[in-house]
């Protein structure tokens, strides 16, 4: 069975995002139709994993600029390259907004205001007689919607060459004889996280393809139980053997288990490789660290954020206290609605004043693991490692010999 997309552009201008609150139960798309929807989808985590976001918000600009252009009449923003950027610089800053830790997002972001920028830098300069103004703005917009399209594209490509990458080096790393490897991931990394394939869980789902992987484990990863909901289910869909863990058994799991590697995937990497990726990935980090398992970070380059020395400079985002407290999912015996679709329902698992008083809730939703926690870095142009005596990376240097 095919992997679920976590986005689709079935037509033209038309995106739908896989409800991911929905899942594994019911498979439920949804129409982004505004800049609006997109912020929602992203703050709310109907949709999520930071090249996925970065996906979405990038095509509801696509989106929202193709429409004004069939619009009769036009908006006014559409009368000149000013008013353009006038217009979608405060769109693409709000979209930046929904979820502030997850680099894709500003990364998308700031390539799409710089691109446009440019555009109407260049049409300012042009000599006189230069193209009319609105002309020009059409023109802008038209080269910035495919600027968009090329951004939530792109990212499937990069995931299989670093799935690739990743993969052959740790069976190279463990001598290249060992047919069978376990490996532990954390949170959900596949396609429902990305535009295709995945990071972490792509290098997973490129061991099985080469015949390499014996069994994967993956954490629950509370609260939101990414890993018991969506890497379950895309590991299922995939026929990937598979086991599932509670956060808390990471620690027997590496005493009772041959577990060959953990590998995460990341929202934002340091310039030293610190790295921030879901709640409990450093405790995961430490654990590896005590039993000798390489741990391994999957992202693109764009998840490299070379302005930030370390991770003390990485944003966290905090949840609302609440959503520690509650779980959500199907009644279980199976009860069905009149579409066929499992009822579901979400309980409150805590006393209610837990969620309700100042302080009774730490809900953060990203850890950051030091770079000495972390063996390699793989992106899809390189595979870094730390050189002998360096506790951190030098991603700077890897970018520039990767060139």
């Amino acid at each position: 069975m095919d992997a679920l997309r976590s986005i689709r552009t079935l037509e033209q201008d038309k995106i739908d995002i896989v409800n991911q609150l929905l899942l594994p139960h019911t498979i439920q798309y949804v129409q982004i139709q505004s800049i609006e929807q997109a912020y929602d989808a992203i703050k709310s985590m109907k949709i999520r994993g930071a090249p996925a976001i970065g996906a979405l918000a990038s095509l509801s600009i696509a989106t929202s600029l193709s429409r004004a252009i069939q619009a009769t009449p036009r908006p006014d923003f559409l009368a000149s390259p000013s008013l353009l950027e006038a217009y979608i610089a405060p769109q693409l800053d709000y979209l930046f907004t929904a979820r502030p830790t997850a680099v894709n997002l500003g990364a998308a972001t700031r390539r799409l205001a710089k691109f446009l920028s440019q555009a109407v830098t260049a049409h300012q300069q042009q000599p006189e007689p230069r193209t009319p103004d609105a002309d020009a703005a059409i023109a802008i917009a038209k080269d910035l919607i495919a600027e968009a399209k090329l951004i939530g594209g792109e990212d499937r490509a990069q995931n299989i060459t670093m799935s690739k990458l990743g993969g052959d080096w740790l069976h190279k790393r463990i001598g290249g004889s060992e047919k069978y490897l376990n490996v532990l991931t954390v949170c959900n990394t596949g396609s429902l996280a990305t535009s295709g394939y995945g990071t972490a869980l792509g290098f997973i789902t490129y061991l099985h393809e080469q015949g390499l992987l014996e069994r994967a484990y993956y954490t629950q990863t509370a609260p939101y139980h990414q890993g018991s909901r969506l890497t379950a289910l895309e590991l299922h869909t995939l026929a990937i053997p598979s086991t599932m863990i509670c956060d808390t058994m990471v620690g027997s799991l590496f005493q009772h288990k041959p577990i060959h590697a953990v590998v995460v995937g990341a929202d934002r990497i340091a310039r030293n490789g610190d790295t921030a990726n879901k709640i409990g990935t450093y405790n995961a980090a430490v654990l590896a660290a005590r039993h000798k398992i390489a741990f391994i970070v999957v992202a693109p380059t764009s998840t490299v954020d070379l302005s930030i020395t370390d991770g003390s400079g990485i944003p966290i985002e905090h949840r609302p206290p609440l959503e520690a407290c509650l779980v959500r999912g199907a009644l279980h015996p199976a009860t069905y609605d009149a579409s066929g679709n499992k009822v579901q329902a979400q309980v409150l698992i805590t006393p209610s004043a837990v969620g309700e008083t100042e302080g009774g809730v730490y809900n953060p939703s990203f850890d950051v693991t030091p770079a000495e926690l972390i063996t390699a870095i793989v992106t899809e142009k390189y595979v870094a490692v730390k050189r002998e005596g360096e506790a951190g990376f030098d991603l700077v240097r890897e970018a520039k010999e990767a060139e």
